[in-house]
């Protein structure tokens, strides 16, 4: 896709129904920072916004002020939940005439804004899949210190002890069955991504396809899934119903030191998915020697897969909230490049026990 290319994500937009409690938990409990803010004094519409940052990951928290609003409606049929995946591109009027031309449905046509700095930017909308879309982005300056339009910076942003994590490493999504080639095709012919990775999961009669789209840069990454049965769609098929349609299921945080920010985020009230010890009692026996100690990684949860480049290590969050939809991770590539096809699995298997749990 000559001269028309998207390169990075400028932030997610998570739509709440309490943003106090929001803010507090993503400070709280993952470590992250309040940045900017914004509302109807700054020009935002019927809505209340607050800017998370930790590492190169921004999360932009969205309340609706009245029941009518876009956001406050989103959350009634949704619940919370990711409602935008906002992109940059270096060239927003050719970004956004490609994918029109190949297909996607235009939300907003592009209009010329302010960002937080009072800085030019550039800003269309198009739909990805469901109530998910993706703002297309051309700004001024850096990454860094770049604020949306209606958003102010606070005045002394609360900075925690620590970061524990440097970046979002990908954001899962899930797909109504038959579906899933399809929004392969939209990316890979829209955007221009490649597909990176392909997994097909089967287990106690329910089970799921998977497939990774990634941009050129391989800054963005979509591992997306679809259940394989409409008569037992398992636990693809019980986010779709929970969630009320397609959406994002969980994002993933890169961290420097997976071990130690699982522990911490333990001290701070998160809880991760429960790993079967036989997984632990069998890895060395699949994977071959691995060069770790294997007791921190068993304390913790924290699954480990091999590429041909290096080791992968995971951890998955329990969700927090009332639909049990969006979840969090934790990853850790030790040069690794891929997405572990026997993680999906143990993944997949776990999530399957966490239902059941539930329901018990």
């Amino acid at each position: 896709m000559k001269n028309v290319a998207v390169d990075e994500i400028e932030y997610i937009e998570l739509c709440v129904g309490d943003l106090l409690q929001s803010t507090r938990f993503f400070t709280d409990a993952l470590n992250f920072r309040r940045v900017a803010e914004g509302g109807p004094e700054t020009g935002l519409e019927a809505q209340r916004c607050v800017l998370m940052q930790q590492g190169r990951c921004r999360v932009l928290l969205t309340q609706g002020l009245t029941p009518e609003s876009p956001t406050s409606e989103y959350v009634q049929r949704h619940g919370d939940g990711v409602r935008d995946i906002a992109l940059r591109t270096p060239d927003l009027v050719a970004t956004y005439a490609h994918v029109i031309e190949r297909g996607a449905h235009p939300v907003r046509e592009p209009a010329i804004l302010q960002d937080g700095h009072g800085r030019r930017v550039l800003k269309a909308t198009v739909q990805a899949m469901g109530d998910v879309v993706h703002s297309l982005i051309e700004r001024e300056g850096p990454w860094e210190g770049f604020l949306p339009p209606g958003l102010r910076a606070v005045d002394a942003p609360h900075a925690p002890a620590k970061e524990l994590f440097s970046g979002l490493d990908h954001v899962a999504i899930c797909l109504t069955p038959g579906t899933l080639d399809a929004m392969v095709r939209f990316y890979t012919e829209a955007f221009g991504f490649r597909q990176s990775h392909e997994e097909n999961v089967k287990t106690h009669g329910s089970g799921m396809n998977s497939k990774v789209v990634q941009s050129p840069s391989g800054r963005i990454c979509f591992p997306m899934q679809e259940p394989i049965s409409h008569e037992n769609p398992g636990q693809i098929g019980e986010f779709l119903a929970r969630h009320g349609g397609p959406g994002v299921q969980h994002l993933a945080m890169l961290s420097p030191d997976i071990v130690a920010s699982a522990r911490q985020l333990r001290t701070q009230g998160i809880e991760f998915l429960d790993i079967p010890a036989a997984y632990y009692d069998r890895l060395e026996g699949r994977l071959g020697p691995i060069p770790l100690d294997l007791g921190p990684l068993r304390e913790m949860g924290i699954l480990v897969d091999r590429d041909a480049w290096g080791l992968l290590l995971q951890s998955f969050t329990r969700s927090v909230h009332p639909r049990q939809t969006l979840f969090f991770e934790a990853v850790e590539r030790k040069d690794a490049r891929g997405f572990g096809g026997a993680n999906i699995r143990a993944l997949y298997e776990a999530v399957e026990h966490e239902l059941s749990r539930a329901q018990s």
